[in-house]
């Protein structure tokens, strides 16, 4: 079972990006899949998650906007960052669980290795 996550880069303040999650080993339907970020010193954070039903749950700091979606037929999740701001650097992690409690990552299972979003003022 692997995630791949991608898509991270360097963006000045108000731009988009979009970041990519392509599972393997794992259908990302079948999963709870979530979104997390981490700036070094502090604790991961919850960003966005996609349930199996399909519906979705953001942060309060990002709704409206980040959008994160799937596409079934490419086992792939995404989050679509707009509107970006300096505090939106952090390495950004997808990951999945059969756990209903979304926000909280010690009930993620499987993780990606992380890209690097860095926002410049």
């Amino acid at each position: 079972v692997q995630l791949q996550a991608s898509g991270g880069g360097l963006v000045q303040v108000g731009g988009s990006l979009r970041l990519s999650c392509a599972a393997s080993g794992r259908t990302v339907s079948r999963y709870n899949m979530g979104w997390f970020r981490q700036v070094p010193g502090k604790e991961r954070e919850f960003v966005a998650a996609i349930r199996m039903s399909g519906s979705i749950s953001y942060a309060d700091s990002v709704k409206g906007r980040f959008t994160a979606s799937r596409d079934i037929a490419k086992n792939t999740v995404y989050l679509h960052m707009t509107s970006l701001r300096p505090e939106d650097t952090a390495v950004f992690y997808c990951a999945s669980t059969k756990s209903v409690a979304i926000r909280q990552d010690a009930n993620y299972d499987v993780w990606g290795q992380g890209t690097l979003v860095t926002v410049s003022s």
